[in-house]
């Protein structure tokens, strides 16, 4: 039943979301209609930060406490913020060309990004080269952590080293209304669609583990 409703309520709530910003909220004076992805890119941004964020301390109850369940959360953590670190990488260029004039600039924050990106899609190509491996899940978990640690820099990068990449959450308060009733709308889709990916990439990898270790109780590995 479960598996039913959150799909559909996450259709509902992107059907509600193209509705706000394509109707509701204005087009930005200067950017005009191409600002208006930006509502799912800030969005994907910040579902990116809690799925790595979530697989950062999965990695560490592991490394603590060798669980497989903890490791499980772990992965599912990690690819469905490396998707939406995907979404971030790919939906920031297209926003940035008419804005910008280019498809990309080493800007501070899209550098740090694309770092982040190559760190977590390591884990994974860790996660599936080590997998039969038993230390493949202590180096998985390893390389998850070193990604974590480039987060705080992706979120200060504009203030650390003044680029010219916008800093969303200083103009919030600059924003009309509706726009913000849009972008709120948006971040509440994400976080239930991050929830669905990150429910069945769970569930993905527990059945791995099982079909894997078959004589496992599921506690430590």
């Amino acid at each position: 039943m479960i598996s039913f409703i959150l799909p559909a309520v996450v259709f509902g709530l992107l059907v509600a979301d193209f509705y706000l910003i394509f109707v509701v909220a204005p087009e930005e004076a200067v950017q005009g209609l191409v600002q208006k992805i930006f509502y799912f890119h800030v969005s994907s941004a910040f579902a990116m930060y809690a799925g790595f964020l979530l697989s950062g301390l999965f990695a560490l109850l592991f490394l603590i406490r060798r669980r497989t369940s903890h490791f499980c959360h772990c992965i599912a953590g990690a690819t469905v913020g490396f998707v939406f670190c995907t979404m971030v990488l790919v939906s920031g260029p297209i926003w940035a060309y008419p804005i910008w004039g280019t498809w990309w600039t080493w800007d501070p924050r899209l550098t740090t990004t694309l770092i982040l990106w190559l760190i977590f899609f390591s884990a994974i190509l860790v996660h599936r080269f080590f997998e039969d491996d038993p230390r493949g899940r202590v180096f998985t978990a390893v390389v998850v952590l070193f990604g974590v640690l480039d987060i705080p820099i992706v979120f200060l990068a504009v203030k650390l080293w003044r680029g010219i990449h916008p800093s969303v959450l200083g103009e919030e308060k600059n924003m009309p209304t509706e726009m913000k009733l849009a972008l709120i709308a948006t971040n509440l889709t994400v976080l239930a669609l991050f929830s669905l990916l990150y429910s069945i990439r769970l569930r993905m990898q527990s059945l791995e583990e099982k079909i894997a270790h078959p004589f496992s109780t599921g506690g430590h590995s």
